[in-house]
């Protein structure tokens, strides 16, 4: 299958349909006055939802997502929608962008034009980039595989995208959320000095695939903190786990009980989906609102919606724990350049840089002074930055 030019066009049936889920919400009669505490803040959803029917206008993002050129081909035997921008710069360096859950595409909107065009963003002199953002399998508006499948397996097929059916070779692929994990199994698995049409450098904004070593008794395992720093970092994760980790353990086990839950339930999405989004920004700079803003926030939401494709998003958790993608082979490293943009509210933060250098081929680290987990989002203006300047440093 060779790239079929897309047009976004949700059927005005779904839409009326999921506006009058949205209407007929089954508010609960008790209000819990928690805020944020127990999970989604009550008068934030119900604000959110007001938005989402007074004041929400898809046909009007609809158009303006349908300004970048979107596609959909077939990959290693599935078929991808992406968004594939060509700079105006017939030398421009190939840029990958992955996303994660529960992000989508759209959050790297506002990148395209200053990657593929950076005069016409007012930097004639910084690096431009063919830009190629794909929605994750299940996700959006690409096919949903048969079964689950994990990150490692997502690599393959994006892989094939960028080399077999784009012809793409010595790519960077950046990444967070699962984008960090698929880009860091990308540098391994598929590396430019291996094969034609390869990966030739990674760019991360969290800490994804990790080295390991084999367990005594059969077996791997990450390799152990070495360090105070090193353990003072897995107990921060360990801490995080158990705070804020409930959503990450249903997904990986018992994803279709949460599918059949969520299905034909927008106002539950909003709930499950934009409590993630409140809890893993920086909240040091603003709230949701601003940080994100409405229209944007649910024009994520709408991408997991309007083709049912929150069960088979949540399905990347459950292939993770099953395929054991977590880790690289004992020995194993990205050996490709690897950058790394470091957002102190990240939820999953990066190790001290040693620890990371055991995995991955570290040419580039920035410390950013604001940000959290969803970068291109919240600090685009950081994360671009740092794409450039890793690909000036790597030439």
């Amino acid at each position: 299958m060779s790239p079929t030019p897309f047009t976004i066009d949700v059927p005005q049936e779904k839409l009326d349909r999921i506006l009058h889920r949205v209407r007929e919400f089954p508010w609960p009669a008790e209000k819990v006055d928690s805020g944020w505490a127990l999970g989604p803040d009550p008068d934030w959803l119900r604000d959110f939802c007001r938005y989402w029917i007074e004041a929400y206008d898809w046909r009007g993002v609809e158009a303006r997502l349908n300004e970048l050129p979107h596609f959909r081909a077939e990959a290693d035997g599935l078929a991808l929608h992406y968004v594939h921008c060509r700079s105006p710069h017939p030398d421009a360096t190939p840029l990958l962008l992955v996303h994660g859950w529960p992000g989508s595409f759209i959050e790297f909107e506002d990148m395209i034009g200053p990657l593929t065009d950076p005069a016409a963003h007012g930097a004639p002199d910084a690096p431009a980039f063919h830009v190629v953002a794909p929605s994750l399998p299940g996700y959006a508006f690409s096919d949903k595989p048969p079964a689950p499948i994990g990150p490692r397996r997502m690599a393959g097929h994006i892989a094939a995208l960028m080399g077999g059916v784009l012809g793409y070779d010595g790519y960077i692929a950046q990444g967070g959320d699962w984008g960090s994990v698929i880009c860091g199994w990308i540098g391994h698995d598929h590396a430019a000095g291996d094969r034609r049409g390869g990966c030739g450098a990674v760019h991360l904004n969290m800490f994804g695939v990790r080295p390991s070593q084999e367990r005594e008794g059969g077996g791997i395992e990450p390799v152990p903190p070495q360090t105070e720093e090193e353990e003072a970092w897995r107990r921060k994760g360990e801490r995080w786990r158990m705070k804020e980790g409930g959503y990450f353990h249903v997904q990986a086990t018992k994803p279709e009980a949460l599918a059949y839950a969520m299905l034909d339930r927008p106002g539950g999405v909003a709930a499950w989906i934009g409590e993630k989004f409140r809890t893993w920004i920086d909240g040091q700079q603003a709230s949701l609102d601003r940080v994100i803003g409405r229209e944007r926030l649910l024009t994520n939401l709408m991408l997991y919606i309007v083709n049912d494709a929150f069960g088979s998003a949540s399905w990347t958790y459950y292939g993770y724990g099953q395929a054991g993608d977590s880790l690289l082979p004992p020995g194993g490293r990205v050996t490709v350049p690897t950058g790394i943009a470091n957002f102190p509210r990240e939820i999953i933060p990066f190790p001290p840089r040693p620890y990371v250098e055991k995995g991955y081929n570290v040419a580039h680290w920035t410390d950013m002074p604001r940000g959290g987990h969803f970068a291109a989002m919240e600090a685009p203006d950081l994360l671009l930055a740092d794409i450039r300047a890793f690909a000036s440093a790597i030439g």
